[in-house]
């Protein structure tokens, strides 16, 4: 604050004399008089004015409210169908065999009562249709939709890109928005044309209300012409023609003020001071609000709402600004899955939210931490700290138990990590963390791995490898060898195991290593359908025989599996009784509902079941009992191991049940003495003969006459 002299003050009061002081009072209230006549002479035509210009303006308001609504709801089936259609597990599975299933899975009953989309349709390159959903049920969407939709798709599917097209139709009778985008992986550039996957709404009359109450449009309709004296917006078809139009009434706001505020212009040009006063304070709050607003967004739009850890837009923002050196680790866990279905999704959501606090603690030097989605974790950290510490804590620290509800819940934990670079793309370095990812779970779980460049080539000659996998299975280059199995009582063979065999020009490739292959890369409902088909036809001929075949925990959980080994068997008029299918434990842990399905499905046609490997693992009674299994098959390591207590125990076990018993493995014949007499019925292994092919099987089983053997 100015002080000023005293005496100056003095000065200037005195110079205010009384009469001074009324003049001046009379000439202000005269000015503000004549102000207010002024105001009060204007106001009548300023009112009109302004009555005309609201009323312009409320509906210029309401038609950009309802284009942006329009906008909006587009965008929204965009982003939702982006989420969806770039995305490498469903390029994986459409065309695949398990399609159909996984169609159904992840987006067919999720449209019964989904609140961001009504249906989904798939079709192929060629624009046939793959599936298509309507609230959860099968529908003809071609027929439904019309030839604009086919062409929305077609351009989709020649033109692939991150940008969905969106489109109106008519849909038995309402009308519905659909968002097409070709289906493809995140990273790669596959060939086109290419699948389409769409989501579509119907535009119902609760639907548009929820619009109109989002974007304060009051008395939005939804009607297939104008309505005389309203606004309206026209929804186009794809072709340019006018599907319908989005109706509601002027609210002219300026003819209701200008009835109100005439008879108070006095009254307002008295109060306008104040009232500017308050538009001010009004217009300064409001501003604050939308700071906080936008605020508010910016972090929902960045941030996980059950963690309140950074989302994956958000760390890729960090990635973005982070220095060059820093180190990304991305974290998965091992096991939710499990834990999930075990203990329901509230205690899957307590987990999370625990872990995320835990990856809090992992390091002081940790400045970013990111929920990626689902399971999946990510953090960054600055060069100086050892990244290979800091990935085996999160390991040790992850795998501890967590207490919730009183439950114990344990789970692990997979890492993956890579360094920044000056200019490397943050989408990049996510990817390089991944691929990192990728080999710490192949390499067991609960492992830290860092990215190199060794390990793209790995990924890649993966790829090459189930490019060429596929090419032997549809050019008929996998092979079956057969194992016989004999009584241990009478040394007959009473039947024999089918084994795949995959011998390419560059050497023979262990099934231990194209199995897993097949499973990974979804091929192995073809290639299991190759092998039994042959199997079944290689040995039809011995109406005596049994034939075994192993079962892919991936088969066995397929729908469709029971199915498509009944049609099989009728193709070929082949009996069911002579049909035994060898599944390991693996299945019934992870998926026992799906497992139990196929199981008794066939079971019905009297296809019997083994369980192989069985003494290794966790199967229990209980497990045997509840799958009704007809046979089990003891691991060739407790064969092989030399602790006869445990082998007679086993034994015991499933001769309790009821249940014989194979032993595989049989080497010597101290191990067939021993197995025969703890009490199996079977024996198989190299003993009683190795694999062998078809026309050594035949040889074996229907040997030459004398006189063909000496000649």
């Amino acid at each position: 604050m100015q002080w000023l002299p005293n005496g100056l003050v003095a000065s200037m009061a005195n110079d205010i004399s009384p009469p001074r002081q009324a003049r001046q009072v009379v000439m202000a209230a005269i000015s503000v008089l004549a102000i207010l006549a002024a105001i009060a002479a204007m106001s009548a035509n300023v009112v009109i004015t302004m009555r005309d210009a609201a009323n312009s303006i409320d509906e210029n308001r309401s038609l950009d409210a309802v284009a942006s609504a329009v906008s909006s709801i587009k965008k929204r089936m965009s982003v939702t169908v982006r989420d969806n259609a770039i995305w490498d597990d469903a390029y994986a599975a459409i065309g695949s065999a398990e399609t159909q299933g996984w169609i159904d899975e992840n987006w067919g009953t999720t449209s019964e009562d989904y609140p961001l989309y009504d249906g989904v349709i798939v079709l192929d390159p060629e624009g046939r249709q793959v599936s298509a959903y309507l609230k959860g049920k099968t529908f003809d969407a071609l027929k439904a939709f019309g030839p604009n939709f086919a062409d929305q798709a077609s351009d989709a599917s020649s033109h692939p890109s991150t940008n969905a097209h969106v489109g109106f139709f008519a849909l038995a009778g309402e009308i519905t928005m659909a968002s097409t985008l070709a289906i493809q992986p995140y990273y790669d550039k596959p060939p086109t044309p290419l699948y389409t996957l769409t989501f579509f709404k119907t535009l119902t009359p609760d639907y548009i209300g929820t619009i109109a109450d989002d974007f304060q449009v009051k008395g939005l309709t939804l009607g297939k012409d104008r309505v005389t004296g309203q606004l309206d917006y026209p929804l186009l078809a794809t072709d340019g023609e006018e599907l319908a139009h989005l109706n509601w009434p002027k609210l002219d706001p300026g003819t209701a003020v200008y009835s109100r505020v005439f008879p108070q212009l006095v009254i307002l040009a008295i109060l306008f001071a104040i009232f500017v006063i308050l538009v001010i304070f009004h217009s300064r709050l409001e501003l604050r609000r939308e700071s906080a607003r936008a605020a508010k967004a910016t972090r929902e739009a960045t941030h996980d709402q059950l963690t309140g850890l950074l989302n994956r837009a958000g760390f890729i923002q960090a990635i973005a600004q982070a220095p060059a050196g820093c180190i990304v680790h991305l974290i998965d866990l091992d096991g939710f899955k499990a834990v999930n279905d075990a203990w329901g999704h509230a205690v899957g959501d307590q987990l999370i939210r625990l872990i995320g606090q835990t990856l809090g603690v992992v390091h002081e030097r940790v400045f970013a931490i990111a929920r990626m989605g689902g399971d999946e974790f990510a953090l960054i950290h600055p060069d100086e700290v050892d990244a290979k510490a800091v990935g085996a804590r999160i390991v040790h620290l992850l795998k501890q138990p967590f207490a919730i509800d009183g439950r114990t819940v344990e789970v692990g934990a997979s890492v993956g990590f890579t360094g920044l670079t000056a200019d490397q793309p943050a989408l990049e370095v996510v990817r390089r963390a991944d691929v990192a990812l990728y080999h710490a779970k192949e390499s067991g779980r609960g492992q830290t791995a860092a990215y190199s460049a060794e390990l793209d080539l790995e990924r890649e000659n993966l790829a090459d490898a189930e490019r060429r996998l596929k090419a032997a299975i549809g050019n008929d280059e996998i092979g079956v060898v057969f194992q016989p199995l004999t009584s241990a009582a009478s040394g007959k063979i009473i039947g024999v195991e089918a084994l795949a065999r995959w011998s390419p020009p560059t050497g023979p490739v262990s099934p231990e290593v194209f199995i897993p292959l097949a499973e990974r890369s979804g091929l192995i409902d073809q290639l299991s359908h190759k092998v039994f088909q042959t199997a079944l036809e290689a040995v039809h001929g011995w109406p005596e025989l049994d034939l075994s075949l192993n079962v892919s925990p991936l088969q066995l959980c397929n729908p469709n599996f029971a199915d498509e080994i009944k049609q099989l068997l009728t193709s070929l008029n082949f009996d069911p009784h002579r049909l035994i299918l060898e599944v390991t434990e693996g299945v019934f842990i992870s998926k026992p509902d799906r497992a139990q399905r196929s199981i008794t499905a066939l079971h019905a046609i009297g296809v019997r079941f083994a369980m192989d490997d069985f003494g290794t693992g966790h199967a229990s009674i209980g497990t045997l009992r509840q799958f009704g299994f007809d046979k089990v098959k003891i691991d060739r390591s407790l064969i092989s191991g030399g602790n006869d207590a445990i082998l007679r125990a086993t034994i015991q076990l499933a001769a309790a049940l009821d249940i014989p018993v194979t032993a595989e493995g049989i080497e010597t014949d101290e191990q067939a003495h021993f197995a025969r007499d703890a009490g199996c019925e079977l024996l198989q292994g190299y003993l009683i003969g190795k694999p062998m092919s078809l026309a050594m099987l035949k040889e074996r089983l229907d040997p030459p006459p004398p006189a063909a053997k000496r000649a």
